[in-house]
């Protein structure tokens, strides 16, 4: 597993998996999309609720990887930003483990803004936090000379692989989450959440340290 964290290929693959593991959670809101369009009667309510689901969940990848984008010019102190974003996102973890209580703000958010909301959930729930030490694995893979590249020039290279990895994690996304909410409304049902869905809290826990442990195992 710490080979993922090692190759340009294989950490553009963990972009793309967080992001179809993103998609599938329900807790990132595609259920919410099911729901517009059973109560609108109308299909084009689902890609609409999708649309704003995905604009709130790119905005959230960006606030959280623009920042690291511009702290990652100071190259002196790449491995110390690398192991500090892997304990970030293992305490966000382990604190999901054992705190199960929802942000209680959610709740008061009308179904109108989904884009509010999903850009909250992503945020709140670690979404975005899940691809620091995953885009900080990218950067490392680049052969950057300080000495040679000046810190706007970089700065500006690694804004543009911010918003790649932001628009692939996000389409990532859209096309799990999206190609569910269609089948649940199209063909399967309400009744196959109750049948057949199981609690991703633990599951998406446990997924932060994993992220974060590779994160710092690749850093150290």
């Amino acid at each position: 597993m710490s080979d993922l964290f090692s190759t340009t290929a294989g950490l553009w693959l963990a972009v793309v998996i967080s992001g179809l593991y993103h998609g599938l959670n329900p807790g990132m809101g595609w259920p919410l999309a099911v729901s517009s369009a059973l109560m609108e009667r109308r299909g084009g309510a689902l890609l609409s609720a999708l649309a704003a689901l995905t604009a709130g969940h790119f905005l959230a990848m960006m606030a959280i990887l623009l920042p690291v984008s511009a702290m990652t010019a100071l190259l002196s102190y790449e491995r110390p930003l690398r192991i500090a974003a892997g304990l970030v996102v293992i305490g966000m973890g382990l604190w999901l483990l054992f705190n199960r209580r929802h942000p209680r703000f959610l709740a008061r958010i009308p179904p109108t803004r989904l884009v509010l909301w999903s850009f909250l959930v992503a945020i709140v729930h670690g979404a975005a936090l899940m691809l620091v030490p995953i885009y900080l694995g990218l950067c490392g893979t680049e052969d950057l000379d300080a000495g040679h590249r000046a810190a706007a020039g970089l700065m500006i290279r690694n804004a543009g692989l911010t918003l790649g990895v932001a628009v692939v994690h996000t389409l990532a996304m859209l096309a799990a989450g999206g190609a569910l909410a269609v089948a649940v409304y199209r063909w399967l049902g309400l009744q196959f959440l109750a049948r057949s869905w199981f609690d991703l809290e633990t599951l998406w826990g446990l997924s932060l340290v994993l992220v974060g442990a590779l994160g710092l195992w690749s850093a150290i």
